[in-house]
């Protein structure tokens, strides 16, 4: 559709000269698998392919395809990698255990923020993207806003998951529930609210606002008020295309993927996700469940060992984890966005 490419949202803004087609002009395709109203495109993806547009004096436009119109969304990261699409938004715990170093970022408590985290798992992630995504141009990595269990029925302790079956946000969260003794319910979001409506799962790790527009607000009433986790997510580019590209036009692409841009990336949709605790909290129908300080330490506790588990995976893969954890604990004070 039209109202999805870059041309036309710049002729919006009244700067369609620059847009004009040149010689050698690249149109890309950016796939991604939430709804096009999702704030990620809005704020995010649709002012990223914009400033593309511009720095790039049109050479380069951004046509962008959401809600799975080129794939499944644990298929993006091979997406971008075959050309199906030449960028895609991924969620690396989409596809648990395939890239261990990132899936430190899934691990409950360690992220306050989703700005200056993001900025901060970018920053981090830049060193070792190599090792995990070398078939992929890496662009930049950011996550959202801390998120949390949201049920049909009261869960407000580690012992409550006992039982129940939770569609997790990623991987870690997935290993997370089995270790408190509940059943993992593997879907990716799009197919969240079916698979809670029609009783596979008794609760979902989601952000706060993610909840209303995946139209789960009705089947899930009850919140845990926990910073509990963050879901990493980056944007790969196929590595051919960009190969391909004019030094000039690559050098546009590089000065997009960065720290900053993982940043911006981020801030819209976490200023969104946010808003939706604000709207709970004002809605009757909906119960949430503020944690003691003794309740929030036994969440921490029993989410300790996940660490240990990562540590091992990193390690298995020859990596340091060590030394890898150490270097997220350093960008993450340098960015604010340490859990304490």
């Amino acid at each position: 559709m039209t109202a999805f490419r870059t041309i036309a949202w710049a002729g919006a803004l009244g700067v369609a000269a620059l847009l004009a087609t040149p010689a050698h002009a690249e149109d890309l395709r950016l796939a991604h698998w939430v709804p096009p109203q999702h704030p990620l495109q809005p704020t995010g993806l649709e002012p990223w392919a914009q400033s593309i547009a511009e720095a790039s004096d049109g050479r380069i436009t951004i046509t962008i395809f959401p809600a799975q119109q080129l794939g499944a969304a644990p298929d993006h990261y091979d997406m971008a990698r075959d050309g199906i699409a030449d960028i895609s938004f991924v969620n690396p715990g989409y596809q648990a255990g395939r890239f261990p170093i990132i899936a430190h970022g899934e691990i409950p408590f360690y992220f306050t923020n989703a700005k200056g985290g993001s900025k901060a798992l970018d920053q981090w992630y830049r060193e070792y993207a190599d090792e995990e995504m070398g078939d992929v141009k890496f662009c930049m990595a950011f996550l959202h806003s801390p998120g949390t269990f949201h049920s049909k029925e009261p869960l407000t302790l580690p012992a409550d998951v006992e039982g129940k079956n939770v569609r997790p946000a990623q991987g870690t969260i997935g290993r997370f529930v089995n270790m408190l003794g509940g059943a993992s319910v593997w879907v990716p979001a799009p197919e969240a609210r079916e698979t809670l409506a029609r009783g596979a799962a008794d609760a979902i790790t989601f952000p706060w606002n993610s909840i209303y527009i995946f139209g789960i607000d009705g089947i899930t009433t009850h919140h845990l008020d926990i910073p509990l986790y963050v879901t990493t997510f980056v944007l790969v580019m196929n590595q051919a295309r960009y190969d391909g590209m004019s030094e000039a036009d690559r050098q546009v692409i590089d000065e997009h993927c960065t720290s900053d841009w993982a940043e911006k990336m981020a801030a819209g949709w976490a200023d969104w996700e946010d808003e939706g605790r604000t709207k709970m909290n004002a809605d009757p129908a909906h119960t949430i469940h503020e944690p003691s300080a003794g309740d929030v330490q036994a969440w921490r506790d029993a989410a300790a060992p996940l660490l240990d588990a990562w540590k091992e995976d990193v390690a298995a893969k020859g990596g340091d984890p060590d030394a890898i954890h150490a270097a997220l604990i350093e960008a993450l004070e340098a960015n604010g966005a340490l859990y304490q």
